[in-house]
């Protein structure tokens, strides 16, 4: 039978602009890694949006998976930017396989 161990999943969404400063704390946290897709499009509670390269507004989504301490280190790096640089940060419970490797 396969092992799993729990690990946090954490979702942040953010303008591309603040995507290093996310990375840059995901490292900083000692997490081994993260990935970034586009967003091309939402809602939320302002709203319909969409991707708009001419203002510099494109939106990401940056996924990492990390043990609980450093899932934790991360939301307490980036809390003070949440609301100032408007990211959407989620994280949860997630059952992985190799967990040595998050």
């Amino acid at each position: 039978m396969i092992e799993t161990v729990i690990r946090k999943r954490i979702e942040i969404l953010a303008d591309q602009a603040q995507a290093k400063h996310v990375t840059q704390a995901i490292d900083d946290a000692g997490i081994t890694g993260w990935t970034i897709t586009p967003v091309t499009s939402g809602k939320g509670r302002e709203g319909r949006w969409r991707e708009e390269r001419v203002m510099g507004t494109d939106k990401v989504f940056i996924l990492t998976i990390a043990p609980q301490e450093k899932a934790m280190a991360l939301a307490e790096a980036l809390a003070p930017v949440l609301t100032q640089r408007g990211l959407l940060l989620t994280m949860w419970d997630v059952e992985v396989i190799r967990g040595e490797r998050f």
